[in-house]
């Protein structure tokens, strides 16, 4: 399969793992945050030609079809996607990972292959089952290892449940707030609102809502909703108010306000919130609210 990841200008630290009388060794921390890279890999002390590593992953609290595993390749600098394969629509759970491997290793000079695991779904359990068919009729196993999948910590304050609004009334206050409960700094953390409303006329556009972000020592700010394209709904990157990466135990805070201007129609319109690190969201949240006539 094609590289997924970026040219790496230096290559990632693949220590040997297991013990010397160990053919074949695999390793991964103990926790996979969901939307970060982890590391993980494996270690021959035995010679291999046109051999096979299998992992055999089972999942819990999410599907195996969200897992992705990569391993670098020094030659070309890359990290590479493995071959995956489900093991069946019945066990959503279970799926199964392979990349080809040729080695001179031995007990005295093992060789290393760097590995990393991300989860782009939801928190749960990974467990990973490695072994390796060494082309020369053996299959050796390693012991299975397993890490906590978690994320940041988001919860919403101040939206209740059959919210109203009234064009040119007054804005609903409420707070976003997303701490980092894990053990992994979170890099290029990301918030956002998404908004989609149909009146009996027309759908709710941008220029009918008013959607503003307090940012400490500017006061107020309005956020920008922009159209989604052929979609007649409109999303909105909030204002990052934290320092990034944002460290374990840190907490950052979006104080957001909205209004109905005097253009709006009368719509029940479905919005929300949603908080990640780069392309990938680890927190979705639906803030529905009717608006009303005046």
């Amino acid at each position: 399969m094609a590289s997924a990841g970026r040219t790496e200008t230096a290559p990632p630290v693949a220590g040997a793992t297991g013990r010397a009388a160990e053919k074949f060794s695999y390793s991964l921390a103990s926790e996979a945050p969901v939307g970060l890279w982890t590391s993980s890999g494996v270690t021959l002390r035995t010679p291999v030609s046109k051999g096979t590593v299998r992992l055999d992953v089972t999942t819990r609290g999410f599907s195996a079809a969200s897992l992705m595993i990569q391993r670098y390749v020094p030659k070309t600098h890359r990290w590479v996607d493995l071959d995956q394969r489900p093991v069946g629509s019945e066990h959503p759970e279970k799926g199964t990972f392979t990349f080809p491997v040729s080695v001179a290793a031995s007990a005295g000079h093992p060789a290393t292959v760097a590995l990393r695991v991300q989860d782009i779904d939801r928190p749960g359990r990974l467990t990973v089952a490695a072994s390796v068919r060494d082309g020369h009729g053996h299959t050796y196993r390693a012991p299975a290892r397993s890490a906590v999948v978690d994320r940041p910590t988001t919860t919403i304050t101040g939206w209740s449940r059959g919210t109203a609004l009234v064009p040119g009334g007054a804005a609903k206050e409420f707070t976003l707030a997303v701490k980092n409960t894990t053990k992994r700094a979170y890099p290029a953390l990301n918030a956002g609102y998404f908004a989609y409303g149909q009146g009996s006329g027309r759908a709710v556009e941008p220029k009918d809502l008013v959607l503003q972000q307090y940012v400490p020592g500017h006061g107020w700010q309005r956020v920008s909703l922009l159209p989604g394209g052929c979609d007649p709904g409109m999303a909105a990157q909030l204002i990052p108010t934290a320092k990034t990466p944002l460290a374990p135990g840190a907490t950052a805070v979006y104080r957001l306000r909205l209004a109905v201007a005097d253009s709006a129609p009368v719509a029940d319109v479905d919005a929300g919130v949603s908080v990640g690190t780069g392309d990938t969201s680890f927190f979705y949240r639906t803030l529905p609210f009717e608006i009303r006539a005046k």
